[in-house]
């Protein structure tokens, strides 16, 4: 059984045991939260500027909007500030600077009524982001940038958080992804046929959770949930940003959620450094991890042009 905790004040320590175990934690905003959308905020009002950003899809054509948004992503994700403004939120919520690691965060757009589903809006199908070559002991940090309602969450099936189901991450190399599938997101517009691992038989229909907090809070939740972007129709566009986090000794000891049916080839490991100085991860703890090295010439770490 899966629990909402909200506002809990339990340590990082006992919490990360909780999200292995499929809990997930839901926090209000908070001074750092505040912060970090507030940058955010500024960088995509001053691109779509004069129009407000959730309001934008009416008053252009889907290629306009990808032409605005797509560089506010990488702009946004290689901001001198940004990682400070993670490792101050991390820092708020107890989290140790020394064991923990971090990536870098995604800034995503979902717009409503189909107008851009693909590429840099892409609505995700149900998945966990271990198909995606995530460590079992990942942490994923949500945060909206703005207001957003029910119709344009995020859904969680906690049914499947210790149910295997068939899905094809089996074939999915994180190297070539990186290599080919995060670098053409922008291409993408009207269809978005990059390979990624999906459920290969329909998922029963059953209970979902889906949280809505104000913008600035913080939905945790371990990287082996089943999750799901919710079709948005509520008449505004939903801006967000998520970052992902391990926890050194939890890798070392092999801790983490159970791995039920994640199959994929590569690690995204050497995206993470730590918090308290941006060293990266070790390579003895990457060896541990890495299924298999990239073969011919994949990417190891993504690195947009």
């Amino acid at each position: 059984m899966t629990t909402v905790f909200v506002d809990d004040p339990m340590p990082d320590a006992e919490r990360r045991q909780r999200i292995y175990s499929g809990d997930i934690f839901v926090f209000g905003p908070r001074p750092s939260t505040v912060a970090l959308i507030g940058l955010a905020r500024r960088m995509l009002e001053e691109a779509f500027a004069p129009l407000n950003p959730v309001d934008a899809q009416y008053e252009m054509p889907v290629e306009e909007f990808v032409e605005i948004f797509g560089p506010v992503k990488p702009a946004f994700i290689h901001h001198p500030e940004t990682r400070q403004l993670i490792a101050a939120v991390l820092d708020e919520f107890g989290c140790d600077a020394d064991d923990t690691y971090m990536d870098v965060p995604r800034y995503r757009g979902v717009t409503s009524d189909g107008y851009l589903t693909a590429g840099v809006g892409y609505a995700h199908h149900p998945h966990r982001d271990t198909w995606y070559s995530a460590p079992m002991c990942q942490l994923n940090w949500w945060t909206p940038v703005y207001e957003f309602a029910s119709e344009s969450s995020m859904a969680f099936i906690p049914r499947y958080f210790d149910e295997s189901i068939e899905n094809g991450s089996a074939e999915f190399n994180y190297y070539e992804w990186n290599k080919t599938g995060r670098a053409s997101a922008a291409q993408h517009i009207r269809q978005d046929s990059r390979k990624q691992p999906k459920a290969l038989r329909p998922l029963e229909p059953g209970p979902e959770i889906r949280v809505v907090c104000p913008p600035g809070g913080i939905v945790l939740f371990a990287g082996a949930q089943m999750h799901a972007t919710v079709p948005n129709t509520s008449g505004r566009s939903r801006f967000s940003l998520d970052f992902r986090t391990v926890n050194l000794p939890d890798l070392l000891s092999g801790d983490g959620a159970p791995n039920v049916d994640s199959h994929p080839t590569g690690t995204s490991l050497r995206d993470f450094v730590r918090v308290r100085d941006q060293a990266q991860m070790p390579d003895d703890v990457v060896a541990r991890y890495d299924v298999a090295s990239a073969d011919g010439d994949g990417v190891l770490v993504y690195r947009p042009a």
